[in-house]
């Protein structure tokens, strides 16, 4: 078959690699000059299987209050004049029971393992490097109550086949020595080391070079103007240059939709609401003063609720999500606090490792902001829409990275008229039932960007 894609992020991306790899006819379609510049950019670069609890949960609406009175809290809801966002918002508070979010919890660990273990085949068959670190993923705690919840969250995973497991300060200290400056703070954690971490970006641009090789076109640099119809089919994609202003008309046998938050807009054009919305999320990218006491482990601060990677010479600490609408400002009052609150963490965890000046001291952090295409489950819609030919690969949330390879191959193969080897509620077939039923009490969501 002849199919479009349109969105070139990590989902996109694999999309196409797989479609690719079942012999169709691939176009990729992005208006940036290359893959990944918008959100797939720069995330916290984990790759989470063992850590991918959703937002909503028992505690989440009086957390979510309690916060939107903090500049610097982990999940800041900003009231708009939006529907969109009341309506989200309410399906939101519809997820946030014991018995939902087991059953989200079972759908997100089925696709990331599903997703790691196709990420592995990818990155086996092209040999693509991306700073990748095989060293999993610890969580450390610096309170004891939270502490304490720690094990419970650790079950259900364990009980979804997941190998996370608790630890205490002095076994997360051995696994990770780069702690030790800030160990006097800690009092556990818990660590899964079968997760790991790698640059986004530097992944999906060379695998769409390598789509490329394969045969895919490229469209970089071209705005998506409209999703042509005819009756219940959709017949064309109209896309103009941003380079010359010419516009054509790309048509095939399917139509992909993997523009991340941009999803949502652009299928209301055509009367299709899909519950996404978007989640403004920030990174620092820091130089490395002092390699050798760098952290090798990826990790997740439980106070801040904020994720950090090193990425060969540089490290990346990501985290916090704004729901209000479409704002990517990074001058705001706001927007500088929130980044200022990630380098002052990353100093005071990492004393004197990575370069925390601001620009006025001298230094060089690279701020960024993106935004996450969130559900109210935060399971993301991969599957047929209500049109003939027209698919949807899209809200992932903060999951993008650990769940993209998946996604696109899962998608290739619904595609291609194959049943994926999971147990998911794909969009357009009957969502299936959680396979485990497990106590959800006292367990804590974590807005971390992964």
């Amino acid at each position: 078959m002849r199919v479009t894609v349109l969105g070139g992020g990590i989902i996109g991306v694999s999309t196409a690699w797989h479609l690719l790899q079942r012999g169709h006819e691939v176009t990729l379609v992005d208006r940036q000059s290359d893959a990944a510049l918008e959100t797939s950019f720069a995330n916290a670069a984990q790759i989470s299987v063992s850590y991918c609890e959703p937002w909503a949960n028992r505690e989440a609406p009086l957390k979510a209050l309690k916060w939107m009175f903090s500049a610097t809290s982990p999940l800041l809801f900003r009231p708009q004049l939006d529907p969109a966002q009341w309506l989200w918002g309410l399906r939101f508070l519809g997820q946030c029971n014991d018995e939902a979010f087991v059953r989200n919890v079972a759908q997100l660990v089925a696709l990331g393992s599903y997703s790691h273990a196709a990420l592995k085949d990818v990155v086996a068959a092209t040999g693509i490097e991306y700073h990748r670190l095989e060293r999993g993923i610890a969580h450390y705690y610096t309170d004891e109550k939270s502490f304490a919840g720690a094990a419970a969250a650790a079950a259900v995973m364990q009980r979804f086949g997941v190998k996370r497991r608790v630890v205490s300060r002095e076994e997360l200290l051995a696994i990770e020595p780069a702690l030790r400056a800030f160990g006097d703070r800690i009092v556990g954690g818990t660590y899964t080391e079968t997760d790991e971490s790698g640059d986004a970006r530097v992944f999906t641009q060379a695998l769409a070079q390598r789509c490329a090789e394969q045969g895919a076109q490229l469209l970089w640099n071209h705005d998506i103007e409209q999703i042509e119809q005819r009756g219940d089919e959709v017949s064309a994609v109209r896309v103009r240059s941003r380079i010359d202003g010419q516009c054509r008309m790309l048509t095939g046998d399917a139509f992909v939709v993997a523009c991340g938050s941009y999803s949502t807009p652009l299928l209301r054009s055509i009367g299709i609401s899909v519950p996404i919305y978007p989640g403004k999320g920030y990174s620092a990218t820091l130089p490395l003063l002092r390699p050798q006491d760098a952290p090798s482990v990826s990790m997740i601060d439980d106070q801040l609720k904020i994720a950090i990677s090193r990425l060969g010479d540089q490290l990346r600490v990501a985290g916090t999500i704004e729901l209000g609408g479409f704002d990517l400002s990074l001058d705001t009052p706001l927007a500088r606090r929130r980044c200022e609150m990630l380098v002052r963490r990353i100093e005071a965890v990492f004393p004197g490792v990575a370069d925390t000046r601001t620009p006025e001291e001298g230094g060089n952090p690279q701020f960024w902001t993106g935004l996450r295409p969130a559900t109210p489950t935060n399971i993301p819609l991969i599957g047929q829409l209500p049109r003939r030919r027209l698919w949807i690969n899209a809200g992932h949330g903060t999951l993008g990275w650990t769940h993209g390879a998946g996604s696109g191959k899962a998608l290739a193969e619904l595609i291609s008229g194959e049943q994926p080897a999971m147990d998911f509620g794909f969009a357009g077939q009957p969502a299936r039932a959680a396979r485990s039923s497990v106590a959800a009490g006292g367990l804590k969501a974590a807005s971390v960007q992964r």
